[in-house]
């Protein structure tokens, strides 16, 4: 080699340069891994209730304007012929008296005034019986104490008078085998013979009454018959009802056979368990609803096609006195399939919500389909006029996510789904002059809540983004951006959510959503809980996305309200009225405050800050203007300043990483470059304490620093070299690196060289290469710079310089290691296996052998 390739080789020495002209892949990795790097920390707790309330303790709406969580309901409270309006509103009286409508062929004259229907004097009081008996309503209370429904002295025959020859005929067969009761059609009536009353039937026991139904219904079918010819003309009518051809007549008449043959011992049977107190009363009854939901849903007469449904409703509420959870449940679940509607509706929604506020009744959700009927309510109601039945609706699903099994049972049966069109169901609702306004705000509570809860689940997030949840939440929160309530449930939702990618790209794709943060960041700044979790979110955002850093930085006030927040949080711990660079010892002891109250969550939302501005700061336009933000670095200072690392290490080495990403930028208009030496003397603390992480950021701030010779002066005189020299023994890579960073800069200097050549540092430089070069061709690279600026032979570059500080022995041993690294075959057969073999192999063309080879051949030329 020439004397003028030796003196341009020897002026040509490593250093860390922050613009490289050319950025492979790897350089990439390099350059990320030696300066910028994002931060991760720990998702917000989520807080749950200790008591089941539609608003927990903490909510911000008012005790007086919003529904309550507990409220008494009995069978009176239900409406049996299920055809008020909604309000509860009665209807005026009409002044008028109305006349009965009668057939053509029949006189006017001829209708009796007593016909005219007559109502109660007693709204309770159930409608009198042929003989004059009265029902009484059951009352609440245990089984063994339930009052006996009263039974009339008389009852019709099963066969009526009225009905046609053939049903008459058919009864006559054989002794005790009785024909189904046929209601008689209207020809038939007017064709009818004005016969007298039939002959009573004898009195019957307890166990043979029939049920006096309400309204009016009265049958003697006993539980058990209608077999032989009953039995087959049940098994014609479920053939025939299939028959949408029949005329109406025919089908009413059909119908008519089912309710007494099929429906009426059904009822029957709920009376007599009823009445009866047994044990097994509770599971009878719930056995005997679903015999009746089975009938009815065989024969379609669910919703609202059966005639008689009124009555069925009736006998269906006098069992809800029982005040049996299992019970209520199951009439719940009939009651919805029967497609109640109005006040009915509502008060069954507030029963199933009564029902589910106990923990221990989760087991009764379990066993039953009742999640279906409730889905099908949020599917199929209007909200304008069911509003308050679809939140104790919703109610109760919040209170069921809070149990892991029926949280997964809820994501099976498509919850989400469900959830996300009745969000758009209440959009139209979010005018805060719509008269629905603030029933809609309180089923989005309740509906957030749920969404909160079902997004712990993995294998919900799919099912967030395939059904557009998070834009519909998007969308929620600028509808309701001054319900802390409901903010801070969607906030909770994006802060789990946006810890997955799948999840992360569709709320960073959602239009706005970095200005709607800002805007909620603003409004809501004292909000801690949920200015955290907002903060969390985007710090996710920010970590994976290139075009998030730039769009939350280009949103209308953005550093304004993230340095407002910064004052806000840090002045709850200590604000200086102004900033005096200080000289902390060699280690923090200061006696630890006492902090403050509500320190702690203060102390959290810091810590979710600084990780945004740090994430932000990676974007090469964004950097620059951060870096030289005054009052950024002056918040950033005052942390480090104030803060110990017994009481706030997580935040202190968040900010020094978020400073060591800004010392990247060496652009004079650098606030960070311009106060280096104030940072380094406020990072001491950091370098020189027990935490490894505050450790490890420190050192890669110092390796930005020390290009400052100012910095590099400090390093020397407060003997920080012996401390990076000593990381060299460590056994991480990520710390060996950072301290590799720190010697090759200060190598540059030839006094400092000297000094760490005499702490024996190219003997533990080898010792690194040596242990991590197989498996980390960065390290490898970065030790062989230190080591090509320690060997340096002087600093004029004159053939009087003075020789290299290695001895025989370290140069032999160092050829040795050098040589078996570059070899391509031993190299990298560490690696031939491994699904990282790719950027291995460029790494080490890349990264390492350019510089090893330059290394070998000079110490082999200073060997010769």
């Amino acid at each position: 080699m020439s004397s003028l390739e030796r003196k341009r080789e020897k002026h040509s020495p490593f250093t860390l340069n922050p613009h490289p002209r050319r950025k492979t892949s790897a350089e990439i990795v390099t350059e990320a891994r030696h300066s910028l790097r994002t931060l991760r920390t720990q998702r917000p707790f989520t807080p749950r209730d200790d008591h089941r309330q539609l608003f927990g303790e903490t909510s911000s709406r008012a005790q007086d304007g919003r529904p309550p969580s507990t409220f008494s309901l009995y069978a009176r409270n239900f409406e049996a012929p299920d055809s008020r309006p909604g309000s509860g509103t009665r209807l005026s009286p009409l002044e008028h008296k109305p006349k009965l409508p009668v057939a053509q062929d029949e006189d006017p004259n001829l209708v009796s005034p007593m016909a005219l229907p007559k109502p109660p004097s007693d709204p309770l009081e159930l409608k009198r019986g042929a003989a004059g008996a009265r029902a009484r309503l059951l009352r609440a209370g245990s089984l063994t104490t339930l009052p006996p429904v009263a039974r009339p002295t008389e009852v019709r025959e099963s066969v009526n008078s009225d009905s046609s020859p053939e049903q008459r005929e058919l009864s006559a067969k054989g002794r005790g085998r009785r024909a189904p009761y046929v209601e008689p059609t209207d020809r038939e009536r007017r064709d009818k013979d004005s016969g007298g009353p039939s002959k009573p039937a004898p009195r019957r026991t307890n166990s043979e009454s029939g049920l006096r139904l309400p309204g009016g219904v009265d049958s003697s079918i006993r539980p058990g018959e209608g077999t032989g010819a009953g039995a087959g003309a049940r098994t014609e009518l479920g053939t025939e009802l299939g028959n949408g051809d029949r005329p109406a007549s025919q089908a009413a008449e059909d119908e008519s056979v089912v309710w007494n043959v099929k429906i009426v011992p059904l009822l029957q049977e709920l009376e007599s368990i009823a009445a009866g107190g047994s044990e097994d009363a509770v599971e009878r009854l719930c056995d005997a609803c679903d015999c009746l939901h089975g009938a009815l849903a065989e024969r379609g007469m669910l919703g609202r096609r059966c005639r008689k449904r009124a009555g069925l409703l009736r006998a269906l509420f006098r069992l809800i006195d029982l005040n049996s959870a299992q019970l209520n449940l199951q009439l719940a679940k009939l009651t919805l399939e029967l497609n109640v509607s109005g006040n009915n509706l509502l008060n069954i929604c507030k029963l199933i919500f009564k029902i589910s506020r106990s923990e221990s009744n989760d087991i009764l959700f379990q066993n039953n389909s009742i999640i279906d009927s409730l889905l099908c309510v949020l599917r199929c109601e209007d909200v304008c006029v069911s509003g308050e039945a679809v939140l104790y609706c919703v109610g109760t699903l919040k209170f069921l996510s809070g149990n892991s099994a029926l949280l997964r049972l809820l994501l099976a049966k498509e919850c989400v789904g469900v959830a996300t069109l009745l969000i758009q169901k209440l959009h139209p609702l979010a005018q805060p002059d719509h008269t629905q306004f603030t029933i809609a705000g309180h089923i989005h509570v309740q509906l957030t809540a749920t969404l909160r809860n079902l997004a712990d689940l993995p294998e919900s997030r799919p099912l967030f983004v395939s059904h557009g949840a998070l834009t519909e939440l998007c969308l929620v929160l600028r509808h309701h951006h001054g319900d802390q309530d409901i903010c801070t449930n969607i906030a909770r939702v994006f802060s789990k959510l946006s810890s997955y990618s799948e999840c992360c790209l569709a709320l960073a794709q959602t239009p706005g959503c970095y200005t709607l943060f800002i805007e909620l960041l603003s409004k809501h700044q004292r909000k801690q809980d949920l200015v955290v979790r907002l903060l969390f979110t985007l710090g996710n955002l920010t970590s994976r996305s290139s075009e998030a850093r730039k769009h939350l930085f280009t949103a209308e006030g953005c550093m304004s309200v993230l340095l407002g927040l910064y004052h806000t949080y840090q002045g709850r711990w200590d604000t200086p009225t102004a900033h005096t660079p200080c000289t902390p010892p060699a280690r923090d002891t200061r006696t630890p405050r006492t902090p403050p109250l509500g320190w702690r969550e203060s102390e959290d939302v810091l810590v979710k800050l600084v990780r945004v501005l740090a994430n932000m700061s990676i974007h090469p336009a964004v950097g620059p203007t951060l870096a030289a933000n005054t009052h950024l670095i002056h918040y950033l200072l005052d942390t480090l300043e104030l803060r110990s690392m017994q009481e706030s290490e997580e935040l202190l080495v968040n900010v020094a990483a978020t400073i060591n990403n800004l010392s990247f930028y060496q652009e004079d208009s650098s606030v960070v470059r311009d106060r280096g030496l104030t940072v380094a003397k406020l990072l001491l603390k950091l370098l020189l304490g027990s935490s490894m992480d505050g450790m490890l950021e420190a050192t890669r701030v110092f390796g930005n620093l020390s290009q400052s010779r100012q910095v590099c002066d400090f390093i020397i005189q407060n003997k920080v070299h012996q401390f990076v020299v000593t990381l060299l023994d460590s056994k991480s890579p990520e710390v060996c690196f950072s301290a590799c960073g720190v010697l090759t800069n200060l190598a540059l200097d030839p006094p400092s060289r000297t000094t760490l050549t005499q702490e024996g540092a190219h003997t533990k430089l080898a010792d690194c290469l040596r242990d991590f070069g197989p498996v980390d061709w960065q390290l490898a690279g970065l030790v062989c710079q230190t080591l090509w600026n320690l060997t340096e032979e002087g600093g004029t570059g004159t053939e009087t310089d003075p020789p290299s500080t290695l001895n025989n022995q370290e140069r032999e041993a160092l050829l040795e290691v050098l040589t078996l690294y570059l070899d391509e075959e031993d190299a990298l057969q560490w690696t031939s296996g491994d699904d990282m073999s790719d950027f291995h192999r460029a790494c080490w063309e890349l990264e390492f052998l350019p510089v090893a080879q330059r290394l070998r051949d000079r110490i082999q030329t200073q060997t010769d």
